[in-house]
């Protein structure tokens, strides 16, 4: 059951995240029509709320692939050096800690969200409605909560059974593996 939904789950985290790289092309192009248009004396009205609004994609929907990637910033100091069942309570407890601050991040975020809806929330000088830019806040931060979840079972199953293979947490590699992962692919 678990690994149907780490399989859905990725395949909705890598469609999120080929969004955010398409989203993220297409205003990088905008952008630079713009500053030409603008040079040439003819700016587009309102380029920057519409950027505005698109940064809450770039932002909040790829959080949820990039923990299953561990791309996140993290304190590998302490936590690469640690070894066993200690390192496997070390990131217990650091993902229940971020699955708890995420799921308070979700329902305020979907307060204010609603609430921007209700009002009818928009921005100042072309009055785009805000309210579909906020909503993307706790989309994103379900998708972050449910991998969360998921790594907070391995890490768990890491804990309490010997030598289990790793399922749905990332295995931080170091840097003498990733180069030697880099030269084995080069030579294949």
């Amino acid at each position: 059951m678990l690994k149907l939904l780490d399989q859905k789950l990725s395949l909705i985290e890598n469609s999120l995240v080929l969004f955010v790289g398409i989203s993220i092309f297409i205003v990088m192009i905008l952008t630079s029509i713009q500053i030409i248009s603008r040079v040439v004396g003819y700016p587009w009205p309102a380029f920057l709320e519409l950027s505005e609004l698109a940064i809450s994609i770039f932002a909040f929907l790829g959080v949820a692939y990039a923990q299953r990637m561990d791309a996140h910033i993290r304190m590998e100091l302490l936590v690469a050096n640690l070894k066993g069942r200690i390192k496997w309570l070390v990131e217990f407890i650091s993902t229940l800690v971020s699955f708890i601050v995420i799921s308070i991040l979700i329902y305020y975020s979907s307060l204010f969200a609603i609430d921007a809806y209700v009002i009818g929330d928009s921005t100042m000088d072309y009055l785009f409605p805000t309210w579909p830019a906020k909503f993307l806040v706790p989309i994103g931060f379900s998708v972050w909560l449910i991998r969360l979840f998921l790594e907070l079972v391995g890490y768990f199953r890491m804990l309490f059974f010997v030598n289990p293979n790793p399922l749905y947490i990332p295995i931080i590699k170091s840097a003498e593996e990733l180069a030697n992962e880099e030269i084995k692919s080069i030579r294949d």
